[in-house]
């Protein structure tokens, strides 16, 4: 028996059918960029629709994920609708629990414009985390490249976040929470102040305060995710800054007590000559 999501994808398949929107079963699977055969085999109930098929079928002839993952709305999105669904392409273990993809730094350019692109997600990095708050839902982890949220994240920290769906950006981006922002060409980590409702803008900051606030307008912006937890590297002194921290330290004790001796030494001297006689 396959999957109630497959068996929502079989109704939208269907309908689109008896709409006449598709000619034929072989002909829908080639627009998909999907073999026929398999297609046949996912109809038959054999085998389960992939996340990959679901992408284009939404994207292509606007099936409503909404409705295909849980049931609910209709099953095709309007134009309005259709231009403000993202696809979000996720990697699954053989348990179908989801792996954490990470966005490293050299990446993150590409990353805010290729985010959609499966098959240049998939090439990234992932893992898994055997907290199981982290199994449930979907994760990214970015690099921490600047210091415009210094000293609340620092270069060479990585960040791990969860997907804000865009039609939930304007009651779950919290006020002064950390967010990671995927824009165009760039993805910044910054504090949020939520102004969609009023002036229809996020207000961006930064925790270093050599940095002003930037005001974004949501149709700008590719993805949002809310930081959770910061991985830092663990520094081992002294083979760190603390040992760079020691140094100076050392050298500005040695500094004091050369210009203490030095003052003690002026200071006899100057009695010697005092208490001698003319």
């Amino acid at each position: 028996m396959n999957s109630v999501v497959t068996q929502r994808f079989i109704k939208c398949h269907d309908k689109l059918k008896q709409d006449n929107q598709i000619k034929s079963s072989r002909q829908f699977a080639m627009s998909l960029d999907y073999l026929p055969q398999s297609l046949s085999e996912i109809l038959r109930g054999r085998r389960d629709v992939t996340v990959e098929l679901i992408r284009k079928a939404v994207l292509l002839y606007k099936m409503n994920p909404v409705y295909l993952y849980t049931g609910e709305g209709l099953m095709f999105l309007s134009e309005a609708e259709s231009r403000d669904v993202r696809v979000l392409t996720v990697l699954s273990t053989p348990q179908a629990e989801e792996r954490i993809i990470h966005v490293p730094l050299t990446a993150q350019p590409a990353y805010a414009d290729e985010c959609s692109n499966p098959a240049f997600v998939e090439r990234l990095p992932s893992y898994s985390l055997a907290d199981y708050k982290y199994r449930v839902g979907t994760f990214r982890s970015f690099d921490v490249g600047d210091d415009h949220m210094h000293p609340s994240l620092v270069e060479g920290d990585k960040v791990i976040a969860s997907y804000i769906e865009p039609g939930l950006w304007e009651t779950a981006i919290q006020n002064n929470h950390v967010f990671v922002i995927v824009k165009a060409g760039q993805v910044v980590m910054r504090r949020v102040l939520n102004r969609l409702l009023s002036d229809k803008v996020l207000e961006l900051r930064s925790d270093n305060e050599g940095f002003s606030p930037e005001l974004v307008a949501p149709g700008t912006i590719r993805e949002i995710w809310h930081i959770h937890a910061r991985l830092s590297p663990f520094l081992h002194s002294p083979d760190s800054w603390q040992k760079q921290l020691s140094e100076e330290l050392r050298e500005t004790r040695q500094a004091l007590l050369n210009q203490s001796k030095l003052i003690h030494a002026l200071h006899e001297a100057l009695e010697k000559k005092v208490n001698t006689p003319s």
